[in-house]
């Protein structure tokens, strides 16, 4: 089945500036399966629209009056959350004190917003299908520092050991490497890694390869 027989995915654009509004909704209504629904100048009205549009994926900014990024992100996907919107973040910052946050506050994504047109378009249709991307230029620049930020209890260990491959597919997550750039890599197939990914996540106790990504950092894997 190709994007143009499926329901486009219907997304939520917040930021607080009207003129960075409107440059995403452009670049994403120009999307093939991808469709802004509704826009939002603060957090607050981002999350009133979410809950009653319901939408496939939620893009904010960070800092945003009202309601900033982060809670609004908690607040619809959250762990307590028992039925989730995607929510995928995007800021000019990159070394703002506030991503690892809006990370842990359940976000399945994470980009600046220079991260032009295609690669936004991989993080929303990542999100919508339930996995997460964050762009491979902040991974090692973001999560790598802000992995020090992390509350000072130890990362909680794999409830079971994890193998060589294993090992190897939770340092290319860690880097920002999508599933087929990591297939390629390794020379194994697209189905493996989706499988070693899977066995990562349920080893860790994570939800997504955002987490992944922040637990290698967290416990050292991954030096910057």
């Amino acid at each position: 089945m190709t994007d143009q027989d499926q329901s486009p995915i219907r997304v939520i654009v917040a930021d607080d500036q009207e003129i960075a509004r409107t440059g995403l909704r452009m670049i994403l209504d120009l999307q093939p399966g991808i469709e802004v629904v509704a826009e939002a100048g603060d957090g607050r009205r981002a999350v009133e629209l979410a809950r009653r549009l319901r939408p496939d994926v939620c893009l904010f900014d960070i800092r945003m009056p009202a309601l900033d990024g982060i809670e609004a992100t908690r607040l619809l996907a959250g762990p307590d959350v028992a039925d989730p919107v995607a929510v995928v973040v995007i800021t000019t910052f990159d070394l703002d004190e506030y991503v690892y946050a809006a990370l842990r506050a359940g976000a399945r994504g994470f980009l600046l917003k220079d991260a032009g047109p295609d690669l936004l378009a991989q993080a929303v249709r990542a999100a919508a299908r339930g996995d997460a991307l964050i762009a491979p230029n902040v991974t090692a620049r973001l999560l790598g520092a802000f992995a020090g930020s992390a509350p000072s209890a130890p990362p909680a260990q794999p409830v079971e050991a994890l193998t060589e491959r294993e090992e190897e597919i939770l340092a290319t997550v860690a880097r920002g490497r999508t599933n087929s750039e990591i297939a390629a890599e390794l020379h194994i197939s697209l189905s493996t890694v989706k499988s070693h990914v899977a066995s990562l996540m349920t080893k860790l106790g994570v939800r997504n390869r955002v987490e992944i990504a922040m637990w290698a950092y967290e416990t050292d894997r991954v030096r910057r």
